[in-house]
C-alpha cells in the first residue's frame, strides 16, 4: 500500500507540465498532466501517486498530516526508517 504524504510545490515547469515538490525535505519532480492548467501554483500542497500530482490539499490539513508523519518517524528505530524509505521508493516504481 502506498501512502501519499503532502508535498509542497516549489517550482512549476509549464513547458513540460511538471512541478518540483518538496516532501519533508526531499525534492522530486511530479507530472501535472492530471491537473487543470491553472489548478496548481507554487506554494500549494498536493498529494501525488506514482509520480503524478493527483489533487491539492488544504494547507492546514497538510501541516497536520506532516506533523503526524514526523511523530511516527521519530518513534521508529533506524532499521524501520530505512525499510519505510525503501518501500516508499518501490511504491512509486510499481505503478500501484
Amino acid at each position: 500500500m502506498c501512502l501519499s504524504i503532502p508535498s509542497k510545490v516549489v517550482k512549476i515547469d509549464k513547458e513540460n507540465n511538471m512541478a518540483t515538490v518538496d516532501t519533508m525535505g526531499v525534492q522530486r519532480d511530479a507530472s501535472l498532466v492530471l491537473m487543470g492548467e491553472e489548478d496548481v501554483r507554487v506554494g500549494d500542497f498536493v498529494l501525488l501517486h506514482i509520480g503524478f500530482i493527483m489533487n491539492k490539499i488544504d494547507e492546514e490539513d497538510a501541516l497536520l498530516s506532516l506533523e503526524t508523519y514526523r511523530q511516527i518517524i521519530e518513534a521508529m528505530d533506524e532499521e524501520d526508517k530505512q525499510r519505510a524509505i525503501l518501500e516508499a521508493d518501490e511504491c512509486s516504481n510499481r505503478g500501484e
